[in-house]
């Protein structure tokens, strides 16, 4: 089963609710919420107030992507505000495991992120405990980057991993210059769950959301 989230990032910030309304509205199965602090990624984006805001509004899978320092620190508010997905990086976490734990712990799923240069190999003794593996395919902390094609080698990584581990493959995502045009390849390298920020919100929303469905429908043919 394939899985569309965007990323509300690339939305207008102005009519937030209006936009995430409309998302929902043309099949989104979640969306993804990027939390940046400024340190681990150099931008700063939204934080608990806003998610806990839209979390009203919407009945939707929130996604949370949390590139921040040590994020056990927050595992406890994210919940509070509404996440039901809570991915963490391994670049920022001293003690990942522990961080999976908590996660789990507070009831939420729990994601591992890893950046472009970090190897999928450093998964193998945590894909026991998540329910998500994060490929970035662009360098974190802003929107509208190119897409690495080098990256579409990992989603199969996991896979090879979590057999030799004789674990179930958790939910391959993938984030970062996914378009319409892309989409084909990246399905095929093994991802099942894509964020898409500009290519679903710039342009008309609901046609752009039909169009990542349509190449979901393909890839199962």
């Amino acid at each position: 089963m394939y899985l569309l989230s965007p990323s509300m990032l690339s939305a207008d910030f102005a009519v937030l609710g209006e936009q995430l309304a409309r998302v929902e509205a043309a099949g989104a199965d979640m969306v993804h919420i990027d939390v940046m602090d400024g340190k681990f990624v150099p931008r700063i984006s939204y934080g608990m107030p806003v998610i806990e805001s839209i979390r009203k509004v919407s009945g939707l899978v929130f996604d949370v992507h949390l590139m921040v320092d040590e994020p056990i620190r927050f595992v406890e508010d994210f919940k509070k505000c509404g996440a039901d997905v809570l991915t963490v990086h391994y670049e920022a976490c001293t003690h990942l495991h522990t961080t999976i734990t908590q996660i789990k712990r507070c009831g939420m799923k729990a994601g591992v992120a890893i950046n472009p240069a970090t190897p999928v190999e450093v998964l193998r003794y945590i894909l026991r405990e998540v329910d998500q593996v994060l490929v970035m395919t662009v360098n974190p902390g802003y929107g509208g980057q190119k897409f690495l094609p080098d990256m579409l080698k990992k989603p199969g990584r996991v896979m090879e991993l979590a057999a030799q581990e004789k674990v179930s493959c958790p939910d391959i995502q993938v984030d970062g210059g996914i378009t319409l045009e892309n989409i084909g390849e990246v399905l095929a390298a093994g991802a099942n769950n894509i964020v898409a920020g500009t290519s679903v919100f710039y342009g008309n929303i609901e046609a752009n959301i039909a169009g990542f469905k349509e190449a979901f429908s393909n890839a199962v043919k």
